[in-house]
């Protein structure tokens, strides 16, 4: 992924405008400091019949894996924060469709980095709610901590 033209970055990013998903779930587990576990996620799909192709164009970004569902869609994942980061970052000036999305993730996970206290983890579940309104979603809630 380092040197990658401005073609293959624009190509990419319409990858991702047209056939991905930039996402971040707060997902409840007990094992975390304020019942949550903070999830971003960029995912990208094709139709496994077209592997091949899916796999050069994975290769290109090298920070995530494939994986092939029941319904025979691949996707590729990156789930890192850190590539999650760098990807977005290089992407981002040709993206259009996900723009918002890709942003509003990189400051999700820059605030994320600088909680220090409970009104600092609900601000970031404010923020992760705002993100959640950009995306289609069946479930639809308000994040609020309890005691």
């Amino acid at each position: 992924m380092l040197n990658l033209s401005s073609t293959q970055k624009a190509y990419l990013a319409g990858f991702l405008d047209g056939d991905g998903s930039i996402y971040v779930r707060l997902k409840p587990n007990t094992d975390y400091k304020y019942g949550f576990q903070v999830a971003p996620y960029v995912i990208l799909f094709q139709s496994s019949k077209e592997r091949k192709k899916f796999e050069k164009v994975c290769s290109l970004i090298g920070l995530g894996y494939i994986r092939e569902r029941k319904d025979r869609i691949l996707e590729y994942t990156i789930g890192r924060e850190k590539a999650i980061k760098f990807f977005l970052k290089m992407v981002i000036p040709y993206l259009i469709l996900k723009k918002k999305q890709a942003i509003l993730t990189l400051e999700i996970l820059d605030m994320k980095m600088k909680i220090k206290n409970k009104n600092d983890f609900q601000a970031l579940m404010n923020k992760i709610d705002i993100f959640r309104n950009l995306n289609y979603s069946k479930k639809r809630k308000k994040h609020v901590l309890t005691s």
